[in-house]
């Protein structure tokens, strides 16, 4: 993870050397926008950044660029990047104004095919208040208002795809990046959960996908078919008639005929899981991963192996029955989880033996960047 603006250090989402979801569906004929987050471009240095990617239209919040304090901000008073140029919008709330600009998106766009990304700001840290509870004073009030506003812009985007007769042929997809932040405590079928953020454990991994389209997608269905956010890129290519880039290898699988009913289950037995948290530096080549071979997991319908920086399969459990993952199976004589083991174990041979740093041309050096502070590869654990 490594914030652009923040850190700089001549990084980049580079569209020349990376494939974008926004450049498949552009040149699959929709009118493409944007609003939200946005940590990989700086737009002092790259200021159309997301005309390059793809996007037709774009309204973001620029990520906190150093040494440019009211950047910061993208809750109230938030520093937004559009084609106008980069400020605050003293008084305005963020989230509302990314919700605006994508509802306008919408009804200039509702006659014909569109693709609206929005990558919001809530319900991320800072806890703050919002415009419908602006008493809330703990930082667990703050949480609840912040998901009781995100839940209400959602309503706004249904009611506007009602409102424009288009709701049963746009389909919406809703989902997260990561689990809650463990400060967060939260409940699931009457069992405490501790948000973990950046885990591997269930709470960090396990996140909602909520697919709605009344004209296209069967409605009151609950699924285990695996997925991960990789099944997204390859999914709204075919949804949308688009064909992915030449060049690259895509992990993801397309589970699109399983969102439209055609099939009972997606294309995957396994899904992956990797450790995350800022663990990255600016070396003397670029910036790199800390590790060699990043610790991960892989995740069946029912069981899930642990797998450590060593390549070494370490611990077995069972999602289903155990939840907590408070035992670990990797030594048990049950049949079903030797099973399991003998599935999972093999594919860690499968993966490659050094995990790919970001690939990009380095930008030139600017007065906010960190310094070098390894030597590329020596420092890799």
């Amino acid at each position: 993870h490594w914030d652009v603006p923040r850190w700089g250090g001549g990084c980049s989402y580079d569209w020349k050397r990376n494939p974008s979801l926004a450049r498949v569906m552009k040149d699959a004929g929709y009118a493409t926008a944007v609003a939200g987050k946005w940590q990989v471009n700086d737009f002092r240095v790259q200021p159309e950044a997301m005309v390059d990617i793809g996007f037709d239209e774009y309204c973001m919040w620029t990520g906190g660029e150093g040494n440019n304090p009211p950047s910061d901000e993208r809750y109230w008073d938030p520093y937004i990047h559009n084609k106008q140029g980069s400020r605050t919008y003293e008084g305005a709330y963020g989230p509302d104004v990314f919700t605006d600009f994508l509802l306008d998106f919408i009804e200039d766009n509702k006659d014909g095919p569109f693709f609206a990304y929005f990558p919001m700001v809530l319900t991320h840290v800072p806890l703050v208040t919002t415009p419908d509870q602006p008493n809330a004073s703990s930082g667990m009030d703050k949480h609840l208002a912040m998901v009781d506003y995100t839940d209400k812009i959602l309503g706004r985007f249904v009611a506007k795809l009602d409102e424009l007769e288009i709701r049963d042929n746009t389909i919406i997809v809703w989902v997260t990046d990561n689990g809650t932040d463990n400060t967060i405590t939260g409940s699931l079928d009457g069992r405490e959960v501790v948000g973990q953020k950046a885990s591997t454990a269930e709470p960090g991994l396990c996140v909602p996908f909520i697919v709605n389209c009344p004209g296209l997608v069967p409605q009151g269905v609950k699924t285990d078919g695996l997925t991960d956010v990789t099944d997204l890129l390859p999914t709204f290519a075919e949804l949308g008639g688009g064909t992915l880039q030449q060049g690259y290898v895509y992990d993801g699988k397309s589970i699109a005929s399983h969102i439209l009913g055609k099939s009972d289950d997606t294309q995957r037995s396994w899904i992956l899981g990797m450790g995350g948290q800022n663990n990255a530096k600016l070396t003397d080549a670029g910036v790199e991963n800390q590790f060699v071979f990043r610790d991960r997991v892989l995740r069946e319908k029912r069981f899930k192996l642990y797998v450590n920086a060593q390549r070494q399969a370490e611990r077995l459990v069972d999602v289903l029955a155990d939840p907590e993952e408070t035992m670990n199976l990797i030594n048990s004589s049950d049949p079903e989880a030797r099973a399991a083991l003998a599935r999972l174990k093999p594919l860690i041979a499968t993966f490659p033996e050094h995990d790919n740093d970001p690939i990009y041309t380095p930008l030139p050096e600017r007065a906010w960047d960190v310094p070098v502070t390894a030597k590329s590869q020596v420092w890799k654990r």
